[in-house]
């Protein structure tokens, strides 16, 4: 044992100044976490989301990873830290994130997949045609006055009508001639886009791929410049068979990233996609729905599984083994009340 110790000693030793304790295994701190807001879960998470790393919510729509990401950045933009959101499905709401506590003026947020003469329409808007819509009503009266058009403009286009209506009675045919029954052609209606920028959104949005990319992209862009303390990738408007396809060195990179520059990176999906690159994985499960009173809405009560999470703090010191330990299921529930329901 002691020949080992000693031979062990000297191999390092002479290995120093190339590679050092090449025979000892670095022990590995403790991340530090913030607070997300929510009593029960930090608890469970002994503290919060862990700082450097990226964090997973993963659950299905209306389960509460929005409302956990609101808590978060409302705490951090709380404390003048500055945040983003990437909006992959756009669907993140001002308003809601204002009310929840979150400071908008330290918070970035990305769109992706809209243009900017497209920022108030819909993606997939495009205009029919002039003969499916219903005319207006003619509106009459004297000299215009607001309802109508001068007199002068009213008799445009009469000698036009008036011919038209004399050639078709010219070139009608007589009874006894046999007339050839023409089969009207079906017409095929094609959806005219307002502009190229429209069509291109309307494509982005049956096939995301052209957001997911424009999304990592950004991602990329703000983990490469720092200064962000948490960032919100959302896709969880998308469905698995686009999520899963990213590849895994995408998460690797983010997660080295997130390392370098101390920011913490939640991913909002409803497929596990980040594997082993996420250090914290929650999985929320299908919220219960809170109905005090006999018609009203009143609330939801999510509940969050801890799935895995690595490096937890032990009961002795710090430091955490080198062994992985076991992996233990802790669970957390609390309620969320509607602002009609008002503080029970």
């Amino acid at each position: 044992m002691t020949s080992a110790y000693a031979l062990r000693l000297q191999i390092e030793s002479t290995l120093a100044h190339r590679i050092p304790s090449a025979l000892t295994p670095a022990q590995k701190t403790l991340r530090p976490v913030a607070a997300t807001g929510i009593g029960p879960l930090d608890d469970v998470l002994r503290g919060g989301l862990p700082i450097g790393a990226i964090s997973e919510l993963l659950g299905s729509e209306c389960s509460g990873r929005t409302s956990i990401a609101f808590s978060f950045l409302a705490h951090l933009t709380l404390a003048e830290k500055v945040c983003a959101w990437i909006d992959v499905s756009n669907a993140f709401d001002p308003l809601s994130a204002a009310a929840a506590g979150i400071n908008l003026a330290r918070l970035l947020w990305v769109r992706c997949g809209v243009s900017q003469a497209n920022v108030v329409r819909r993606h997939c808007d495009f205009v029919l045609p002039e003969r499916y819509y219903v005319p207006p009503p003619v509106k009459k009266g004297l000299h215009g006055g607001g309802f109508g058009s001068h007199p002068r403009n009213e008799v445009k286009g009469l000698s036009d009508a008036v011919a038209g209506l004399l050639k078709q009675e010219a070139i009608a045919p007589r009874c006894a001639e046999p007339q050839r029954r023409t089969r009207p052609s079906q017409q095929a209606f094609e959806p005219r886009y307002k502009t190229a920028s429209t069509k291109a959104s309307y494509a982005s949005h049956s096939k995301p791929w052209s957001r997911i990319e424009q999304a990592l992209r950004a991602t990329d862009l703000l983990l490469q410049g720092g200064g962000f303390s948490a960032i919100v990738l959302d896709m969880g408007g998308l469905a698995p068979e686009f999520v899963s396809r990213l590849p895994l060195a995408t998460w690797f990179r983010y997660r080295a990233a997130a390392e370098r520059t101390q920011s913490s990176i939640l991913l909002l999906t409803q497929y596990g996609c980040a594997k082993s690159s996420a250090e914290l994985l929650l999985r929320l499960e299908p919220a219960e729905a809170l109905c005090d009173e006999t018609t009203v809405f009143t609330g939801i009560k999510p509940r969050v599984v801890v799935a895995r999470q690595r490096f937890t703090e032990s009961a002795d010191s710090n430091l955490v083994p080198l062994r992985k330990p076991p992996q233990s299921t802790h669970a957390a529930s609390w309620q969320s009340r509607t602002t009609w329901a008002g503080s029970r």
